[in-house]
């Protein structure tokens, strides 16, 4: 569990209706509810203007309501909170990467990206994943457990903490696979964007996926405004097999009939992701396919030079190559642009601090003979 206090209530995970109906179980007038939400999680967006002052960490801190109050809730629940283990800094653009502690002794990756139009955080929403892609460090210790809707909040909170700067966007694209933690996601995007709350509008929120089609049928219905992100990294299934086991559930034919489904229902441009991996698939004939695949549907391709992870053994290709590959799509009336690269001084790529910090602590404990060799 990710609170040792089992038998108390994770507060942050609690949406405003949610809140409102606890209280009322404890007797307690509604308005409470809404002074209570704005404590845990007004920031400098929040409600009418913000307060900086506030993301309280113990019920203590909330000055508006009794003391008699505080003591019932410290009764019933629990304040989630992260800290930072790890922090880097990068030199060549001012890209932050956070490795960041939970209750339960696990860890999370979030990396604060700086662009012109404001901060855009990349957050985890799994303590690693269970997709197995085979070009992603994520995946190398397979999955731990999903992360509560608090926790992926206070991912947010810590980077805009610790920051002092307030963050204009996300993208779920870290650690783990958001549609498998499909009912925690959705309710860290409702607390997210309340209007009582941290007040982003999800049309600032891109969610990345390696394409549960369930789950974007899901998704598509609700129709929240956000823009979904399909990691595609293939033309065709026989190369989307070598790297990418889900291909095994859900084939290439299905997962682009939904992404049309789900323009045609939305109204939302679909965004794909495409790592370019040496000679597995970004050859001229793969570039062709590809453009073939996704021929008059609204979308973008965003290119990505594969990062390399030892443990993979897969590379990039040339500049040459990967500025061919864009060319090729465009030229076939497909947008396609390049992923400028961030952080690449402190391996800003999801997963890499994780893993090392693992590694650290396995070595550390052979050495102290805990572990076998």
């Amino acid at each position: 569990m990710p609170c040792p206090e089992k038998e108390k209530k994770d507060i942050k995970s609690l949406t405003l209706p949610q809140l409102k109906e606890e209280l009322a179980q404890m007797g307690e007038k509604p308005f409470r509810a809404g002074q209570i939400y704005r404590w845990l999680h007004w920031g400098a967006r929040g409600g009418q203007g913000g307060d900086s002052r506030r993301r309280a960490v113990s019920f203590g801190e909330m000055t508006d309501i009794s003391a008699a109050l505080a003591g019932k809730l410290d009764e019933r629940f629990y304040i989630n909170s992260l800290s930072i283990r790890r922090k880097l800094v990068s030199r060549m653009d001012g890209t932050v990467k956070y490795l960041l502690g939970l209750s339960d002794g696990n860890s999370v990756e979030a990396v604060v990206m700086r662009y012109k139009y404001g901060n855009s955080l990349c957050v985890s929403t799994q303590v690693g994943c269970r997709m197995g892609c085979r070009f992603c460090a994520s995946t190398l210790a397979g999955w731990v457990r999903n992360l509560t809707p608090s926790e992926m909040l206070d991912e947010v909170y810590t980077a805009e903490a610790d920051t002092g700067e307030k963050i204009a966007s996300l993208v779920l694209m870290g650690i783990g696979e958001p549609l498998d933690n499909y009912d925690n996601v959705l309710r860290f995007l409702e607390i997210l964007s309340s209007p009582e709350g941290e007040n982003l509008s999800l049309r600032h929120v891109s969610l990345s996926t390696c394409g549960l089609v369930d789950r974007i049928y899901d998704l598509m219905k609700l129709k929240l405004g956000l823009t979904l992100s399909i990691s595609l990294h293939a033309p065709n299934d026989r190369i989307r097999g070598q790297t990418m086991p889900v291909s095994q559930r859900y084939g290439m034919d299905a997962l682009l009939k939904a992404c049309r489904d789900y323009f045609a229902y939305t109204g939302r441009r679909i965004s794909f992701e495409y790592a370019l991996i040496d000679k597995v698939n970004d050859s001229p004939q793969c570039a062709r396919e590809l453009a073939e695949r996704l021929r008059g549907m609204p979308c973008h391709v965003n290119l990505i030079p594969v990062n390399p992870v030892k443990e993979r053994g897969y590379q990039r290709g040339s500049r040459q190559n990967i500025l061919h590959f864009q060319k090729l799509l465009t030229g076939l009336g497909i947008n396609a642009t390049i992923r400028r690269e961030l952080g690449s001084d402190i391996n800003a790529a999801c997963g890499q601090l994780r893993r090392e910090a693992e590694q650290n602590q396995i070595d550390a404990s052979q050495k102290r003979g805990d572990l076998p060799c």
